[in-house]
């Protein structure tokens, strides 16, 4: 095996081919999560699509990678959606003081209460846009090397590629709302647009304000957006209006 500070990069793109080697085309973000720990002085690693503001939670490394994510989506800030709005890589090394704290305070209370100090979100896409961000998950502050910084960008790039291959849940005729959807693994997400649609109707408001109103119903609660979505689908929760 080759050593990790392979100038090439070959290691690292060894590393990769044999991860992804005979997964079924769904399970490979997921595959590319364990790779990219086992690759990066990380802990954990999450993958994210951008879809209009709302980050859609793709695949995990593991729990606590997926409920960060989660977080994210459900705060509406965070290293992965300030990474998916400017399309460029977010350093955040260390969440539990500096400018990390003061950038996204909630997020980085509820991030080092789960024991993670520090966080990478890389984008994902080409010229053409973004097409979600990979998040890297450390559990002590710091940053990355320049050979750590070159090997995650690959492995953003090999993500990006993986995603572009994949179903986008249109070869039937059906395009599922809210643009870019990987039909198989973002299912369960369907739900946070039916209910953001239901918000709509039940308040007259806008798209975005009946997505505000399900994030600070959420985090009022300790629960998470796709919590609340759940109950609002299952007509559990009704929203009314004010006054």
């Amino acid at each position: 095996m080759r050593p990790r500070d392979d100038p090439e990069g070959a290691w690292a793109a060894d590393a990769i081919a044999d991860g992804v080697r005979g997964a079924e085309p769904g399970e490979i973000p997921r595959r590319l999560c364990h790779v990219a720990v086992r690759l990066l002085p990380v802990a954990r690693a999450s993958v994210s699509l951008c879809n209009e503001g709302m980050p859609v939670p793709l695949s995990a490394s593991d729990d606590r990678a997926a409920y960060l994510m989660e977080v994210q989506a459900t705060l509406g800030e965070g290293p992965c959606l300030h990474a998916a709005r400017t399309g460029a890589p977010v350093i955040a090394a260390d969440l539990a003081g500096g400018v990390d704290t003061r950038r996204w305070p909630v997020f980085a209370q509820q991030a080092t209460a789960l024991g993670v100090r520090a966080v990478y979100a890389l984008p994902l896409g080409d010229d053409a846009g973004c097409l979600g961000t990979l998040d890297l998950y450390r559990d002590v502050p710091g940053v990355l090397s320049p050979g750590e910084l070159r090997t995650a960008d690959l492995m953003a790039g090999v993500m990006t590629i993986a995603l572009m291959s994949l179903p986008t849940g249109e070869e039937n005729g059906h395009r599922p709302p809210g643009g870019l959807w990987l039909s198989e693994l973002a299912t369960e997400h369907d739900e946070v647009y039916q209910a953001i649609g239901m918000v709509m109707a039940q308040l007259g408001v806008a798209a975005d304000e009946a997505l505000a109103r399900l994030r600070g119903h959420a985090f009022a609660r300790g629960l998470t957006v796709l919590d609340v979505a759940h109950d609002v689908v299952a007509h559990r929760q009704r929203f009314e209006r004010d006054g």
